[in-house]
């Protein structure tokens, strides 16, 4: 008797420890490994406060859309902005259409949030990304201001971006705030997959980018 009531006590251990494996494995958010050339960010990502933008960076990311990109603009003590140029600023358009603005979703513009950039139109992200250098509560929406979508945040890395945020920049041609010493993303990826599930596919809609404006 005592050796069977043992047996049924490892049982409902090893149980109740799948259970709570499988409870964690369903809470946990997906992450994405940045390996640049000034070190490793790893990002993790909120797809139930952002589930189009988190769903369309991960597309993206599972096409390799950032792989080879540099941070084209960066200012020490506001952001850093990747997601639309090669070394040479050449251009890398989106394979996916502009996306929905999320930023009301309570996730606020915080040092190490990720947001997506777009245009005027609030609708109108696609592939274009900034880390937060600092908090920036004036991108968050207010009132009129629409705000900038967080859909993410830096979990490790921290000190990469701000590796990033105090390199020397330049003015090329049209863009402003650009790295002297091209800084490339060498790859991103998601590094666990189980905790992602795909959205069916948006409607197409033609749009393009804003750069968020720094307060001076």
């Amino acid at each position: 008797m005592t050796m069977q009531k043992s047996f049924y006590s490892l049982m409902l251990t090893l149980a109740l420890l799948l259970t709570a494996n499988l409870s964690l494995a369903e809470d946990a958010n997906p992450q994405v490994m940045l390996k640049t050339e000034a070190g490793d960010i790893v990002i993790e990502l909120f797809p139930k406060a952002a589930p189009v933008s988190v769903d369309n960076f991960v597309k993206l990311v599972n096409d390799f859309h950032y792989d080879g990109l540099i941070f084209h603009r960066v200012i020490k003590g506001f952001m850093i902005q990747t997601g639309g140029f090669t070394f040479d600023l050449s251009p890398r358009e989106s394979s996916r259409p502009a996306i929905i603005n999320e930023a009301s979703n309570g996730l606020k513009n915080k040092r190490g949030t990720l947001a997506m950039a777009r245009m005027s139109d609030p609708d109108s992200a696609r592939a274009q990304f900034f880390i937060n250098h600092k908090n920036n509560r004036f991108l968050d929406p207010k009132d009129e201001n629409v705000g900038y979508a967080v859909f993410g945040k830096v979990v490790s890395g921290m000190n990469v971006v701000d590796a990033i945020a105090t390199v020397k920049t330049q003015s090329v041609s049209m863009y402003q705030d650009v790295p002297v010493e091209a800084i490339r993303i060498l790859s991103a990826r998601l590094v666990n997959p189980e905790a992602w599930t795909a959205l069916p596919e948006p409607k197409p809609k033609t749009l393009s980018f804003e750069r968020p404006v720094p307060v001076r």
